[in-house]
């Protein structure tokens, strides 16, 4: 052995003659850790940096084709009722199919049937029971709710009509009017729309060729459907073609 290197020095209080062992590291424990994290009273506190995006005060617009600003100042005299964005113009326009308003003409029609009826009926009952209101009173009562049938049934037919469904190069625009003095609208960008389907169930719908089509939307799961539509499957595959070419973005075009 080299006399010259040096020995390691035993710790005071070893025994003479142990071998010598290198201390090891002690690991802090989570508590430990979370304790020196915390900030001393008295010390400043580091503030959050604030990162500042500049943003255009005048964005740059999207180039608009004169054929499409065309078809926008179109769509804006046929639909003045419709908020289209600047370019935007509608490629299809989807009412409720006058198979619906059957119900609605079946109510009123009976109604003034048993009223025309109903008054012959109530004056020959008159000659044999006593007591009875005059016949023109009956008469007139019958005359005001007719009018308030007729009136109604022109409301329903109104209130039907108005529920419209556009299909434009950016979105789908559903009206939706609930009653008289009720109405809303929905719009929907073609970029959330996952699914798009029809339903036609039972023979009547097959016979006047008209359904239900509904569209599902990504992210919040919100399903939109619209009934008594005419010709569904071709409206669908209109839809469809629009959605996946204004995802792929290529131009949405009205075949």
């Amino acid at each position: 052995m080299d006399p010259n290197q040096q020995q390691p020095q035993q710790p005071q209080g070893s025994p003479q003659g142990q071998p010598y062992e290198q201390p090891q590291p002690v690991v802090p424990t989570a508590e430990q850790l979370n304790a020196s994290q915390q900030p001393t009273p008295g010390q400043p506190q580091p503030q959050p940096q604030m990162v500042y995006v500049a943003r255009p005060i005048n964005p740059a617009q999207p180039h608009i084709t004169e054929e499409a600003r065309a078809k926008h100042e179109a769509s804006k005299k046929k639909y003045p009722e419709l908020n289209l964005s600047e370019g935007e113009y509608v490629i299809s326009a989807v009412r409720r199919h006058p198979v619906g308003m059957v119900p609605i003409f079946a109510v009123v029609g009976v109604v003034l049937l048993a009223l025309a009826i109903g008054v012959p009926i109530y004056d020959s009952m008159r000659e044999t029971a006593q007591n009875l209101p005059p016949t023109g009173i009956v008469a007139i009562l019958a005359f005001l709710l007719g009018l308030l049938t007729i009136i109604g049934g022109y409301v329903a037919v109104y209130v039907y009509m108005n529920n419209k469904f556009f299909l434009t190069n950016e979105s789908v625009i559903q009206e939706i009017q609930h009653s008289l003095f009720s109405k809303h609208e929905q719009t929907v960008s073609l970029a959330n729309i996952e699914d798009a389907s029809f339903v036609q169930n039972g023979l009547i719908p097959h016979l006047f060729n008209y359904g239900s089509i509904r569209l599902s939307t990504e992210g919040d799961e919100t399903t939109y459907r619209f009934s008594y539509v005419a010709n569904p499957k071709q409206q669908i595959a209109i839809l469809n073609n629009a959605v996946e070419a204004f995802k792929n973005g290529r131009p949405v075009s009205e075949d």
